[in-house]
């Protein structure tokens, strides 16, 4: 018997997905047990064939508006629309996805890849979306700020150190270069928070399934970047000591799932490094037969592309080439999954 689509509760309204607003708990609660009785939605923990939805960073600052960093992609409008229609996919399929597991950027005032972090001889500190070389460091043009080494616990020598480490770490290691971000997705702000259509419709579908979302936190730590959410971008300070690590926990619970679907922003960074981790962390360990059981929402991700600044479509379009090179399906949230490839529900 072919699986049916289950209908779109009325509660999600299309053109709320945009702006900022309270989830009504209690009333959707009790409208989820309804709904699973209504449409006989089994509990996720009954599962056999097991699907993680993870979202990623799917958070106000990126996805609304407005915000600090919202991903436009060139239509303007790429963030809202790809969760419309991801809301639309987790309600449709709230019977099979079993557990979803949604990433926050997390971020606090003194970070490497904020302003304040760095200053130059004028006592400048950079404009937004400033890239940063190793050139850049050598040449002095931009240096670490003394300012904060007291409230990082260090001094200036080792932080003028560690600057020239980390961005040669990021050259040699194939990566994006340091960028200043606009400050975004403040611990404790209202940019950090999901988007309020994507918590509700997570909320109903932990509800209605009894399945605990597992939140995953990234991005906190002052001295890395850290777009993906299974490892920072560098892991080692200037002298060789460990400043952070792998997901490790969170590596292993996904490749133990019979399917990943991938979807978030943004597409050129957040969404493309946390797949090519999970890429690479397959081919680590001789398992790049695992790379069939994930797949990429295409149509809910977007790149990051400020108009006049700076466009990362075609990267992110590359990235999402090789990693159907490598096996991992690139899949459409309005396709129906039972006729995604290797899908056999």
């Amino acid at each position: 018997m072919p699986r049916r689509t289950l209908p779109i509760p009325p509660h999600f309204k299309p053109n709320k997905v945009g702006k900022v607003w309270k989830v009504a708990y209690q009333e959707r609660a009790v409208e989820a047990e309804k709904w699973a009785k209504q449409f006989h939605i089994p509990l996720a923990a009954s599962d056999r064939f097991k699907i993680c939805l993870m979202l990623v960073d799917l958070q106000n600052t990126f996805c609304i508006p407005g915000f600090e960093l919202f991903v436009g992609g060139r239509s303007g409008k790429g963030a809202v629309e790809d969760n419309r229609r991801l809301c639309k996919f987790i309600y449709q399929n709230l019977d099979i996805i079993t557990e979803i597991c949604p990433t926050l950027d997390t971020h606090l005032l003194l970070q490497i890849f904020h302003a304040i972090f760095l200053i130059n001889a004028q006592g400048e500190h950079p404009a937004p979306y400033t890239l940063i070389s190793a050139e850049d460091i050598q040449q002095n043009k931009w240096q670490f700020n003394p300012a904060i080494a007291a409230s990082l616990q260090t001094d200036a020598a080792y932080g003028q150190e560690y600057l020239l480490h980390y961005v040669h770490k990021l050259k040699t290691g194939g990566k994006y270069d340091l960028t200043s971000w606009p400050y975004h997705a403040m611990l404790g702000g209202i940019g950090h928070a999901l988007v309020a259509a994507i918590e509700e419709a997570i909320f109903f579908h932990s509800v209605a399934r009894v399945s605990q979302p597992d939140f995953q936190i990234k991005g906190n730590n002052a001295w890395t970047e850290n777009y993906s959410v299974l490892r920072p971008e560098v892991l080692e300070g200037a002298h060789g000591q460990i400043i952070a690590q792998k997901n490790l926990r969170l590596i292993a619970k996904l490749l133990s799932f019979d399917v990943v679907i991938i979807a978030g922003q943004a597409k050129s960074h957040c969404v493309a490094w946390t797949i090519a981790d999970l890429l690479d962390e397959m081919i680590l360990h001789d398992k790049l037969h695992l790379a069939k059981k994930v797949y990429l929402l295409e149509d809910c991700t977007s790149p990051v592309v400020v108009p006049g600044v700076i466009d990362y479509t075609e990267q992110a379009d590359a990235a999402f080439r090789r990693f159907a090179e490598a096996g991992m399906h690139i899949v459409r949230s309005t396709d129906p999954i039972a006729n995604w490839p290797g899908i056999n529900l």
